[in-house]
C-alpha cells in the first residue's frame, strides 16, 4: 500500500479512494491471504517429529482409559426401571458428584457384606480338631416309601400225596415305610405291613405287623454303628439282603425261618475296616417275638446271640465291584424261651402245605454255624451258603440238622448284581439297576434288564428223623427299572420218605409283580 493512500487532511479526515480502486485492492488482499501460507510452508522447514513422546502419550492415555473402565465396572448397574436417557444423564453428572455417589455405594456394599459375614459366622457350627462339626440343631429328615408285591402261585403238577395243594393269588408284601436321618449320626426306619399273614389258606386276613422299627447311631469311634429296635439279626448273606434285592420269589429252604432268623427285637453293633473289605457285626435279641403283638409275658424270654464276619479277598475298585469275591462266616446261639424247637418248610412259596417238619423238639437251646461265599464276575453271579445246627435236647443228647443252597444268575443284557460292602445290614447285595429302563414311546423303546437264574437248595432233618427235602428252582427276572420288576419261578420240590407226605415230586409256577418306592 502507498504512502499517499494513508495520508489524512489537516482536519484528520481520510481521503476516500475511488470505488474501482478499492475493489482492486480487496482482490489483491484475498489472493495474498490465500497464497502466503503456501509460500511460507514451502520456504520454512517443518519441526522434527518426536515419535517417542507420542508413544508415551498414547500409553498414558491407554492407562487412563483402563482405570476409568475399572472404576465403571465397580459401579452397580442401573436398575431396569431406568430409561436410556436417564442412564445417559447419570453419566453426564459432574465428576465430584459421581465420585461421591460411588463412595456411598461402596460404603453401603461394605456394610452389607460385613452383616452377611457376621450372620454366617454365627450360623456356622464350630469345627472340632478332628474335622467334625456340632449339628445339635439339626432335625429329622424323613422319606416315605412303600413296597407292593402281587403273587400268583399255581401247582402245575401236584403230587397226589400232597394235601391242600391249591392255587392262590395274594399280596405277598403290602407295606408302608418311613426312613429318616438326622442329628448328624442317626437314622431310623419304620416298616409296617398290611398284607395277609403267612400260613395255611384259611388265614386270609391282614394283620398289621411290625417289621423294621429301629434307630441307629453311626460312625461312633471304635464301635462303628449301634442299632436298637426290631431288625434283621446279623446272620447269613441271603437273610440280611433285603427281599427287594434277592433274585428269587422266596429265600432258599434252609435260610428263611429255618436256620437264619428274620427280624427280632434287640441291639446290634456293626463295623468295618477303612476300605470296607472286612466287616463284622454282632447282636443280642429276644427269642422269636411275635411280629403282630411284639409282646411276651414270661419269666423266660429267651435270647439269640449272633455274630457275623465277612471278608472281600478281591474287589475291583475301577468297576465299582463288577468283579468281586466275597466270603463270610456266622454263628448264632439261641436259648429257647419255651424249650421247644421246630424246623419246617413249604415249597418255596409263602402259603400252602408244609412238606418237611421236625415237629416240636424238646430242647432248651441250639447253635447254628454257617459259611457264605459269592462271586460276581460281570453279568454272572454265583452265591452259596451252608448251615449246620446242633440242637441241645432236654434229654441230654444232641441232634444235628443242616442245609445248603447254591444259585447261579446271569444278566442277559449285560448288567451285574450290585454289592454293598457295608450296607444297611453290613455286607449284602444291593439294588439291581438296568442299563436301560423298560419304556415305549413313539419311535423308541427300551428293553429293561433280563436276568436268568437257577437254584438248588437242600434241607436235611434226618438227625431229627424227619427226612430230606431237595428243591430245584429256575426262572427269569425282567427289570423295568431299579424299583420295578416281573419275576417268574419254576419250582420243583422233591421230598424223601420220612417227610410229611412221604416221597413226593411236584411242580409249581410262581409269578410276581414287584414295585417299591
Amino acid at each position: 500500500m502507498t504512502q499517499s493512500s494513508k495520508q489524512r487532511t489537516a482536519g484528520g479526515e481520510r481521503h476516500r479512494l475511488p470505488a474501482i480502486t478499492r475493489w482492486r485492492w480487496r482482490a489483491a488482499f484475498v489472493v495474498l491471504w490465500a497464497v502466503a501460507p503456501l509460500a511460507l510452508q514451502a520456504q520454512t522447514p517443518l519441526p522434527p517429529v518426536d515419535a517417542e513422546a507420542i508413544y508415551r502419550r498414547l500409553e498414558q492415555q491407554d492407562a487412563e482409559l483402563q482405570w476409568l473402565r475399572s472404576r465403571l465396572s465397580e459401579v452397580p448397574a442401573l436398575t431396569a426401571a431406568q430409561s436410556g436417557d436417564a442412564a445417559a444423564s447419570a453419566f453426564r453428572q459432574p465428576q465430584a458428584q459421581y465420585a461421591s455417589a460411588t463412595a456411598n455405594e461402596f460404603d453401603e456394599l461394605k456394610s452389607r457384606l460385613a452383616a452377611v459375614e457376621e450372620a454366617q459366622a454365627k450360623a456356622k457350627p464350630e469345627e472340632s480338631a478332628g474335622g467334625w462339626i456340632d449339628v445339635s440343631d439339626e432335625k429329622w429328615t424323613v422319606k416315605l416309601g412303600g413296597h407292593v408285591q402281587l403273587d400268583y402261585i399255581t401247582w402245575a403238577d401236584a403230587d397226589p400225596s400232597i394235601a391242600d395243594a391249591q392255587n392262590y393269588f395274594n399280596y405277598r408284601r403290602l407295606r408302608l415305610v418311613a426312613d429318616g436321618t438326622g442329628y448328624g449320626q442317626f437314622d431310623f426306619r419304620l416298616q409296617m405291613t398290611l398284607e395277609p399273614g403267612q400260613g395255611s389258606h384259611d388265614n386270609q386276613y391282614a394283620s398289621p405287623d411290625v417289621k423294621d422299627a429301629y434307630v441307629s447311631m453311626n460312625e461312633i469311634p471304635w464301635i462303628g454303628r449301634i442299632r436298637i429296635g426290631n431288625f434283621f439279626v446279623p446272620f447269613s448273606l441271603e437273610q440280611v439282603t433285603n427281599d427287594r434285592n434277592n433274585i428269587f420269589n422266596e429265600r432258599s429252604i434252609p435260610t428263611q425261618g429255618i436256620f437264619a432268623p428274620g427280624r427280632e427285637v434287640g441291639i446290634a453293633l456293626y463295623n468295618c475296616t477303612a476300605d470296607q473289605n472286612v466287616t463284622w457285626a454282632g447282636g443280642l435279641f429276644f427269642d422269636d417275638l411275635n411280629d403282630t403283638i411284639k409282646t411276651r409275658f414270661d419269666d423266660n424270654q429267651g435270647y439269640r446271640l449272633s455274630g457275623r464276619l465277612t471278608w472281600l479277598p478281591y474287589y475291583d475298585e475301577p468297576s465299582n465291584g463288577r468283579y468281586l469275591f466275597h466270603t463270610g462266616i456266622g454263628l448264632l446261639h439261641t436259648n429257647d424261651h419255651d424249650d421247644s424247637v421246630r424246623f419246617r418248610a413249604r415249597p418255596q412259596v409263602q402259603r400252602g402245605p408244609v412238606l418237611i417238619d421236625s415237629g416240636n423238639l424238646a430242647a432248651d437251646s441250639y447253635t447254628t454255624g454257617n459259611v457264605e461265599w459269592a462271586i460276581v464276575w460281570g453279568p454272572v453271579t454265583l452265591q452259596n451258603e451252608a448251615f449246620l445246627s446242633q440242637v441241645n435236647m432236654l434229654s441230654g443228647e444232641t441232634v444235628q440238622v443242616g442245609g445248603a443252597y447254591s444259585h447261579l444268575s446271569c444278566f442277559l443284557t449285560g448288567e451285574n448284581r450290585n454289592f454293598e460292602r457295608f450296607g444297611q445290614h453290613g455286607a449284602q447285595f444291593g439294588r439291581n439297576k438296568p442299563l436301560t429302563n423298560f419304556f415305549a414311546v413313539p419311535g423308541c423303546f427300551g428293553w429293561g434288564a433280563w436276568e436268568a437264574k437257577a437254584r438248588w437248595s437242600y434241607l436235611d432233618l434226618t438227625g431229627a428223623n424227619s427226612g430230606r427235602y431237595n428243591d430245584l428252582t429256575m426262572g427269569f427276572n425282567w427289570y423295568w427299572s431299579e424299583r420295578t420288576r416281573i419275576m417268574f419261578d419254576w419250582i420243583h420240590p422233591v421230598t424223601s420218605t420220612e417227610t410229611v407226605f412221604g416221597a413226593t415230586a411236584s411242580d409249581l409256577i410262581a409269578m410276581r409283580f414287584d414295585v417299591n418306592w
